[in-house]
C-alpha cells in the first residue's frame, strides 16, 4: 500500500478504497493517469484522512474512462461540459473528472465557459484552482506528489496564497480565504490580500455567502485567524455589522483580538447540536453590537441586517438577536441573579445552556472571574431545573377543567398568573398550583 509523508515528516498509510486503487491501475494500463486532487491531498499532507475522493484523469478519452468505471459500479455523467463522472459503488462514491480550463464571460458564479482537455498538463489544469494548498495532486496508485505551485512550502510557512490571476474570476474565493485561514491556521499572503481587496461580493447569492461563513465559524479550526484574514481584506467595511468586542464602545485594535479570542473560546464549547453551535457562533461574531450598542433596538437592527444579507435560517434570525439581547444583562464580577430572574431568563431563552456558554467564553472579563461566575450560574440553574430547558407551567388546562373551569379567558388568566407565581418561587409543584387555583375559584 502506498504511503504519504506529511509536513511533520511522519509517514502514514491513508485509507484508500481498494476499488479506487484497482481503477487507477486499469487507467494506467490503458495509457492514462489518475490524480487525487484538492482537499484530499491537502489533508493528507497535514496528516489527516479525507473521505472525499476527487480524481482527475489525464491522457484518456471519456468513453474509454467510462468503459473502465462501468466494471466497478454505476456511472452517472453529471455534466458533459464539465466532464464529471460520478461512480456509485456499494458503500462509496467517487467523482472522476477531466482537466479543464475556465474562462469568465458573464456575471456571477455561473458566468464561466468550461473546456475539458485530457491533454492538458497537471500544471496547466491546476492554474484554475484557488489556492496553492488546493492545487496539489497525488498520482495513483503510488501517491506521487505533484505540486507545481509550491503548496507544500506554503503550508509549511503557514501561508494561504492564490495560484494565479484566475483567482479573481470568482469572488467567493475571498470568503474561502477567510474560512481556510481559520480551518488550517494560515495567514493570507500579502499579494493575496491585495488581490482580494480588488474584488466585490456583490454578485454572490446569500446561499453561497452563508456556506462560507458557516465553514469559518463551525468547522474545527481557529476562528480568530479567519477574523484576521477578514480584517486584512477589509471585509469589515463590507459587513460593518461585524464590530470589535469592547465595553461601552471604546474599541481599538485590541478589541478585534478580544473578539477573535471570544470566537476561539466559543468554538471549543462541547456537547452542542449543530443548530445550537450555529446560534452560539453567529451570536459571538456579532457580539460587538451588543457590547457597544446604546440600546437594545439598535443592536437588534444591526444583527438582523447582517443576517438578512447572508441567510433566511429561522433559528438564526430568532435565536441570535435573542441571545445578544440578554448577553450583557449580568456582569460576571457581580453575584448571580435571583432565582426568579434565572427562571425568567430560561423561559425567554428556552434554557440556559447557550447563555452560560456565552458567559464563560466572554473575553471582556478575566478568565477566572467569568469561569467562577458561569459555574455558579450553571449550578443554580441546574438546581432549579432550568439549565437544559425552560420551566413549564405546573397548572394545566386539564387540571382547571377538572375543577370546572371551561376553556377560555379565565383559564388562560389563571394559568398565566400561576406561572408567574411559579417563576417567583411561590408555587413549588403541581399540587401547590392546583391548590392555589382551587382557592381562587372558591
Amino acid at each position: 500500500m502506498a504511503t504519504v509523508q506529511t509536513l511533520s515528516g511522519e509517514t502514514f498509510e491513508p485509507g484508500l478504497p481498494q476499488r479506487l486503487l484497482k481503477i487507477a491501475g486499469e487507467i494506467r494500463e490503458a495509457g492514462g493517469r489518475a490524480y487525487l486532487v484538492g482537499g484530499w491531498v491537502r489533508d493528507a499532507m497535514l496528516g489527516g484522512n479525507c473521505r472525499d475522493y476527487d480524481i482527475e484523469v489525464y491522457d484518456m478519452e471519456q468513453d474509454d474512462l467510462i468503459a473502465i468505471l462501468s466494471k466497478f459500479g454505476r456511472c452517472n455523467l453529471i455534466g458533459k461540459a464539465f466532464g464529471v463522472i460520478h461512480l456509485a459503488m456499494k458503500g462509496e462514491s467517487l467523482d472522476f473528472s477531466f482537466p479543464r480550463t475556465e474562462s469568465k464571460v458573464g456575471y456571477g458564479h455561473r458566468g464561466f465557459v468550461v473546456k475539458t482537455d485530457a491533454r492538458l498538463t497537471f500544471k496547466e489544469a491546476a492554474l484554475r484552482r484557488d489556492f496553492t494548498i488546493n492545487a496539489m495532486g497525488m498520482e495513483l496508485p503510488d501517491l506521487t506528489l505533484c505540486d507545481p505551485y509550491n503548496g507544500v512550502e506554503d503550508l509549511k510557512a503557514g501561508l494561504l496564497r492564490h495560484v494565479g490571476p484566475a483567482f479573481a474570476e470568482d469572488s467567493l474565493r475571498i470568503l474561502r480565504g477567510v474560512q481556510f485561514a481559520s480551518r488550517f491556521k494560515l495567514k493570507l499572503a500579502p499579494e493575496t490580500v491585495e488581490m482580494c481587496r480588488t474584488l466585490s461580493l456583490d454578485d454572490l447569492s446569500i446561499e453561497r455567502l452563508f456556506e462560507e461563513f458557516k465553514k469559518w465559524l463551525l468547522k474545527p479550526g481557529k476562528p480568530s485567524l479567519g477574523l484576521r484574514a477578514f480584517l486584512d481584506i477589509k471585509l469589515d467595511e463590507y459587513f460593518p455589522e461585524i464590530r470589535p468586542l469592547s465595553l461601552n464602545g471604546a474599541a481599538d485594535d485590541s478589541s478585534w483580538e478580544t473578539l477573535g479570542e471570544f470566537l476561539n473560546n466559543l468554538s471549543a464549547v462541547q456537547d452542542l447540536s449543530d443548530e445550537e453551535r450555529m446560534v452560539l457562533m453567529f451570536a459571538g461574531l456579532l457580539a460587538g453590537n451588543a457590547s457597544a450598542a446604546s440600546d437594545e433596538k439598535s443592536c437588534e437592527e444591526a444583527v438582523l441586517k447582517f443576517l438578512a444579507r447572508i441567510t433566511n435560517e429561522i433559528k438564526l434570525v430568532r435565536g441570535v438577536p435573542l441571545l445578544l439581547k440578554n448577553a450583557f444583562r449580568y456582569e460576571p464580577d457581580e453575584s448571580i441573579p435571583r432565582d426568579s430572574e434565572i427562571r425568567r431568563l430560561s423561559v425567554e431563552l428556552s434554557g440556559l445552556r447557550l447563555y452560560i456558554a456565552f458567559l464563560q467564553s466572554n473575553t471582556l472579563y478575566a478568565e477566572e472571574t467569568r469561569n467562577t461566575y458561569a459555574q455558579a450560574f450553571r449550578v443554580r440553574a441546574e438546581e432549579l431545573g432550568v439549565y437544559e430547558k425552560a420551566p413549564t407551567a405546573y397548572l394545566t388546562g386539564k387540571m382547571l377543567m377538572d375543577l370546572g373551569v371551561k376553556p377560555g379567558k379565565q383559564m388562560g388568566e389563571l394559568i398565566k398568573k400561576s406561572f408567574e407565581l411559579q417563576l417567583d418561587g411561590e408555587i413549588a409543584d403541581a399540587d401547590a398550583a392546583q391548590s392555589w387555583a382551587r382557592e381562587r375559584l372558591q
